[in-house]
């Protein structure tokens, strides 16, 4: 289970402060405050970064001292200001002058606010938290932060590939996990994504599979998606693409949540225990909820309803207390000469080593605790990667990584403005840095000594190079064999199809549905029929059922396969279905009216918060219910909700019509408002229950479900006589994710 943080509202009154989304610490009155006043501190949940100077050396400084401060206005260098709101002109009505040092100073900061965005993973999210070693790893590596109970901070930013800044988060996408460890030796960046695999094999190609995935650059569109013609284009005459592709038009490309997400760090590392003895390794980051994932047409839903859907989750679920966590894994191969493992090229970045070949080992649990207090400051100047690496851990060959060796550190140059992005506070290491670099744009570490340069004598010989024995970083002595000078690709990188077949026959019905259904739009979202046919070849040398069923969709007659089919033992452990997960930070949506069962919304209400769920009331009009009483906030009208937001809903009775259910106020009302419940009730209880959703009630509710076409007796359909018994099942419900059996698969 994910660790809580105590409560800060009273379960026994649900309709106070339970859900994210609180005020700040001081409430603001209504009148605009002239009283000089300190900036108010920030919410309970959030958090900077911790206040290392620039070379690494802890400051002991409060955060709060490296935030803005004082009661009045200034300049950047200081100057208290009398006036921000009127420019210095020759009298009132006169031109403005230019010796208005505030005003360019204001403007030209202004101007200069957004630095270029990332290429890629630019739609990103983070957060503080901190990562505990198990000690488990110690056989294989002499890194410090991974031995037994060894607490390290970390700074994690999750994200997509493709889009913008402004794009939404729930497109169809790879997503980024990158976690940035602030190790006492330094630190360590394991930059992966949510997908073991990559579209390519060599770094060299990731220019082309990138351009071809971003919008078409004659129109800019379409925006962060795949669902066009280059994309197509590419990945069906470039075939290694193929194992990626699968796993993004799977339910992988459209995760519940970045809590609910696995981590993969694509490549193979190598290992260094303290004997210097090597092991190739890869990385996972295992989600405690489970790996769980949207339906296509609720990812959609989303992107126009809540385009910040994934931040927002991640936000809110920190601010509850509903830490999320996510175990470090590791899958170990011995390093030998041809670096393969059951026929398996390691240094293939499109192939997995399934797990029931090479299980994955718990080596240390990361739990994700504080919110950033800034984005631009934490979550956008964060730089990280794949070579900051710590003793013990090292590279290999893969020549996907070797490419992003190179990248990572040049784009960073380019956004930061500099060599100096290390001393951004949010990348400075916690560990002592003597680096003899010097100058360069945005130097904020004041340097002292007179000899940056080795060997000296002026500064004392100091800095010292260090030993094995003072934890050095020492690349691993790997032989290289004898070879020529060659662009080329191994033989063992030709296979392009049998981990494809692999991850296709490891998915359960209802997922393979996805995957079709996922093809069939795609794919039909191109103008090319060329490309569509090409796809379709594809596609046939996977499976011919998954090649049949989307070229039906398409209306194209579906090809035979060009190569043998490779019957593989299927992994069960690619499939996210079969299993229960804890339900913390769930959302349950509880519709009630004032003539419901308010004793038994308040006991709903309770028994959600108890579960580590969250519940929010949704009603006709907002305020509160039972005003007389023991007041119900609401938290959300029947105008305002959509099923995408809520993981399950329960009924706790009938509603009737809000005063603004008719079309002219609301379009989900339809006709103007009739007898009967409100007919956006009906649109977000019968949109959950087509999601696969748990739906539940009381006092009524079955008769209602009833008529709605609903089987009530149905699964994920939980029925009873008051409102806690109801989400005790709807919780059990939940622990399987979805109903996935409500809907029989034709495949």
């Amino acid at each position: 289970m994910t660790s809580k943080r105590a409560p800060d509202h009273d379960a026994s009154d649900p309709g106070k402060d339970g859900p994210p989304g609180k005020p700040g610490p001081v409430s603001p009155p209504s009148a605009e405050p002239t009283r000089p006043a300190e900036p108010l501190p920030p919410k309970s949940d959030q958090q900077g970064p911790e206040t290392v100077g620039p070379t690494g050396r802890a400051t002991g400084v409060d955060q709060e001292r490296v935030a803005q401060s004082g009661a009045y206005l200034t300049t950047a260098q200081g100057t208290r200001l009398h006036d921000t709101d009127h420019s210095l002109k020759a009298g009132a009505r006169g031109p403005v002058l230019l010796q208005d040092h505030h005003l360019r100073e204001k403007i030209t900061h202004f101007d200069h606010e957004r630095i270029p965005e990332r290429v890629v993973h630019a739609r990103g999210a983070a957060a503080h938290g901190v990562f505990r070693g198990y000690g488990t790893a110690g056989e294989v590596t002499r890194a410090a932060f991974l031995a037994k109970d060894v607490e390290t901070p970390v700074f994690v930013r999750f994200s997509t590939v493709l889009g913008s800044r402004g794009s939404a988060d729930t497109v169809r996408d790879t997503r980024g996990f990158a976690t940035k460890f602030y190790t006492d030796e330094g630190t360590f960046d394991l930059v992966g994504n949510n997908i073991p695999v990559f579209f390519i094999q060599d770094a060299i190609k990731f220019p082309d599979i990138i351009h071809a995935g971003k919008p078409h650059p004659d129109r800019e569109i379409p925006q962060a998606q795949s669902a066009h013609d280059t994309f197509w284009d590419f990945v069906s005459l470039h075939t290694e693409a193929t194992h990626h592709t699968i796993w993004n038009m799977s339910d992988r490309g459209i995760p519940r949540s970045y809590r609910m997400m696995e981590g993969f760090g694509v490549h193979t590392f190598r290992l260094v225990d303290a004997a210097g003895g090597t092991t190739l390794v890869k990385f996972h980051w295992k989600p405690k909820l489970g790996v769980h994932s949207l339906v296509w047409e609720e990812a959609q839903l989303i992107g126009g309803m809540d385009p910040d859907f994934h931040r927002r989750d991640l936000c809110d679920a920190i601010e509850s207390g509903a830490f999320p966590q996510w175990e470090l894994g590791i899958q170990t191969f011995p390093d030998t000469p041809d670096q393969m493992f059951e026929g398996i090229d390691l240094l293939d970045p499109t192939k997995i080593v399934p797990e029931e070949l090479a299980p994955v080992q718990p080596i240390g649990l990361m739990t994700l605790n504080a919110n950033t207090k800034n984005y631009f400051a934490e979550t956008e100047q964060v730089a990280f990667h794949p070579g900051h690496l710590v003793p013990g851990i090292d590279v290999t060959d893969d020549p996907l990584l070797a490419g992003r060796l190179f990248s990572y550190l040049d784009t960073q140059i380019s956004r930061l403005g500099g060599p100096n992005f290390g001393q951004i506070p949010i990348n400075r290491p916690h560990a002592p840095v003597n680096d003899m670099l010097r100058d360069g744009m945005h130097q904020t570490a004041v340097h002292t000594g007179v000899a940056p340069y080795r060997p000296n004598s002026l500064d004392g010989g100091c800095p010292f190079v260090a030993g094995s024995d003072t934890s050095a970083f020492a690349e691993s002595p790997v032989t290289v064999p004898e070879a020529s000078k060659a662009r080329e690709a191994p033989a063992s990188f030709a296979d392009h199809f049998t981990q494809p077949r692999l991850f296709w026959l490891s998915l359960t019905p209802p997922e393979r549905e996805h995957v079709i259904a996922a093809y069939a739009f795609e794919l039909s979202k191109c103008y090319e029929q060329a490309v569509k046919e090409r796809a379709l070849k594809v596609l046939a040398n996977i499976d011919p059922e998954l090649c049949e069923q989307v070229a039906r969709g398409l209306g194209l007659p579906a090809p035979v396969p060009t190569v043998p089919l490779v019957a593989p033992e299927p992994s069960p452990a690619l499939s996210q279905l079969g299993r229960s997960w804890p339900v913390d930070g769930r959302v349950v949506g509880i519709v009630a009216d004032a003539s419901a069962d308010l004793d038994g919304v308040r006991s709903a209400c309770r028994a959600v918060s108890e579960a580590g769920m969250v519940p929010l009331v949704v009603a006709p009009a907002g305020g509160v219910l039972d005003a007389a009483g023991d007041p119900i906030t609401v938290r959300r009208t029947f105008g305002t909700a959509r099923s995408v937001e809520f993981d399950a809903l329960v009924l706790a009775g009938v509603p009737e019509p809000g005063s603004d259910a008719f079309g002219a106020r609301d379009a989900k009302a339809g006709a103007p408002a009739r007898q009967g419940p409100d007919p956006r009730v009906v649109l977000l209880l019968t949109e959950a229950y087509r999601h696969g959703k748990a739906l539940g009630g009381w006092n009524g509710a079955d008769e209602f479900l009833g008529s709605l076409g609903i089987d009530t007796d149905g699964p994920g359909i939980a029925l009873g006589e008051d409102g806690a018994t109801v989400v005790g099942a709807v919780a059990a419900a939940l622990a399987e994710h979805r109903s996935w059996d409500r809907f029989p698969p034709a495949v």
